[in-house]
């Protein structure tokens, strides 16, 4: 099999487990039933890709039972399930052969084979330790308007759904409740955006302590993280500024709260401080787009990828300028990475005009809903305009498949579903054909 269909077998058989949990009885606080098949599929599904759609209210739904389960598959859809697979090899004092080294090695994402299982220890010591600091200061932070039981178990909760760049929450309006909260604001985000930058780039970072020393790879993930973190947050601050039913009637303190942190949770997690669903439709074209390109590779987050948009960018430019190399910071890089670049944007786009066009036939809504929720599902955003719980039984099966496809990746979904082969040694005589 190629390593690729035993992804999409492993995360497909996590989901499964995860939808049989959830129509169990005792998962759901409705008496004697758990969620329907679709639902369970669907919330399974949403937790394992981390994207944070949901078709039932998460805290007024679920028992403990059904949220811990629901943390569980959040964990582990954030690891991954070769990164979990590993982890638990380790611990049983499993030897750890090739074939695991090789998969692991296209699960992560990484250039090398050597130290893969070294770096799955190290990704699971950060996501511990990054986890404990944010539940620890969002426990302190909520202990003052809640029991301390309470405040503690949303400061764990709420901190692994925003590392691992899921977006559930155990309030009906997700963070709203705090809009213009300092601490929750700033431990959400550092959570989300840790866990968007991705592992690769904090080892690196750690590991050189300095800018100029880091990685091509690391140096553009960061870089345009932070581009599309401030132009998010002015767009949005502009575009909503007036809307009274968004930031519009807020103090100005609360509309630069309320606009950096919806301006910054589009491209991964799927929390919301405003009302998505009154958001101007400028807003939401440009939130599409954020949610298109999401976060980096080898992180918790979904998209096509910051690395892939800025690649894309690049060779644009150096087309239009004449240049036979892609240049950045002194350094080249390859045709070959550029084509595969475009086949993952052209596989994005495929999905997602195919799934959007599916749902132009069962649902009634506006096309700009459908357009944002099909992208927010690609994405592994989370983020609705109101509109998830409203899908028909298709349609949720729809969603639930982008889902799947967007946290393995659409490159990674097309080898599973052509199972390439070698391409044979020959080459055909050339011909020009016109474009453009």
């Amino acid at each position: 099999m190629h390593p690729a269909q035993i992804l999409v077998l492993g995360f497909g058989g996590l989901i499964l487990l995860g939808t049989f949990l959830f129509m169990l009885p005792f998962s759901t606080y409705e008496e004697g039933r758990g969620l329907s098949f679709i639902d369970a599929l669907f919330e399974a599904t949403s937790a394992v890709c981390v994207t944070g759609l949901a078709v039932v209210d998460t805290g007024t739904t679920f028992t403990l039972f059904g949220e811990i389960v629901l943390l569980s598959l959040i964990q582990v859809g954030g690891w991954g399930f070769m990164t979990t697979g590993i982890f638990m090899f380790i611990i049983l004092g499993k030897k750890i052969g090739l074939k695991e080294r090789l998969l692991l090695q296209d699960s992560l994402n990484v250039f090398s084979l050597a130290g893969v299982v070294s770096l799955v220890k190290r990704i699971i010591f950060i996501t511990f330790i990054v986890e404990l600091l944010g539940a620890i200061v969002l426990a302190f932070r909520w202990s003052f308007e809640m029991p301390l039981k309470t405040a503690i178990y949303y400061g764990i909760f709420h901190s692994i759904s925003a590392f691992n760049n899921a977006g559930f929450g155990l309030e009906p309006d997700s963070l709203s409740k705090w809009v213009g909260d300092p601490t929750v604001n700033i431990a959400i985000t550092s959570l989300f955006i840790t866990g968007g930058i991705g592992f690769t780039v904090i080892l690196d970072l750690w590991a050189k302590k300095s800018l100029r020393k880091l990685s091509l790879h690391s140096k553009i993930a960061l870089l345009m993280s932070l581009f599309l973190n401030i132009i998010g947050f002015l767009i949005i601050l502009i575009s909503e500024y007036s809307n009274s039913s968004t930031i519009g009637n807020l103090a100005f303190e609360d509309k630069l709260w309320a606009s950096y942190f919806q301006g910054v949770v589009t491209r991964t997690a799927g929390f919301n401080t405003i009302d998505i669903g009154a958001m101007n439709l400028s807003s939401l074209v440009f939130m599409m787009a954020l949610m298109f390109i999401g976060a980096s590779s080898g992180s918790t987050g979904g998209g096509i990828k910051v690395t892939t948009f800025a690649i894309i960018i690049l060779a644009f430019w150096a087309v239009v300028t004449n240049r036979d190399n892609v240049n950045l910071f002194k350094r080249r890089i390859s045709w070959e990475l550029v084509n595969k670049s475009l086949s993952i944007v052209v596989a994005a786009i495929f999905f997602i005009f195919l799934i959007f066009f599916l749902l132009t036939f069962t649902e009634k809504a506006d096309m700009s809903k459908l357009l944002f929720e099909t992208i927010s599902a690609f994405g592994t955003v989370g983020l609705s305009a109101n509109f998830t719980p409203e899908l028909s039984p298709f349609g949720r099966i729809l969603i639930t498949i982008l889902m799947f496809i967007g946290r393995l990746g659409p490159l990674t979904m097309a080898f599973a579903l052509l199972n390439p082969r070698k391409d044979a040694k020959v080459k055909y005589a050339e011909e020009k054909i016109l474009i453009g």
